[in-house]
């Protein structure tokens, strides 16, 4: 018994917009690169899911296209975490808090 394509993503839709609400709504850098990787994740759902659905050509071969998108998304997810975390020590040393309004005094 196999999950219907519509369940899933409805699935990656709702985890989508939760990461976007969180994203935009708070303040703390650590919450919003949470966010930040909800949203990459729910993407990730998406490119699988589809690729459940699409996954064989005429020929009948196997196509991986989702999986391979899914790997290089986790790529950019990585990337994107150790600039966070670079951003948010940068942040924490001379500052002393976690406020995104606090990022722009990190200016020249």
């Amino acid at each position: 018994m196999s999950i219907p394509i519509e369940h899933v993503i409805s699935l990656s839709a709702l985890l989508f917009v939760i990461g976007v609400v969180g994203a935009l709504t708070r303040r703390n850098l650590i919450v919003i690169l949470m966010s930040i990787e909800l949203m990459l994740n729910a993407a990730n759902l998406a490119l699988v899911g589809f690729n459940r659905v699409w996954s064989v050509t005429a020929e009948g071969a196997a196509r991986y296209d989702g999986q391979v998108f899914a790997l290089m998304v986790i790529a950019v997810a990585a990337a994107e975490v150790a600039v966070g975390l670079g951003i948010l020590l940068s942040l924490i040393r001379n500052r002393d808090s976690l406020n995104v309004d606090d990022a722009s005094l990190l200016r020249w």
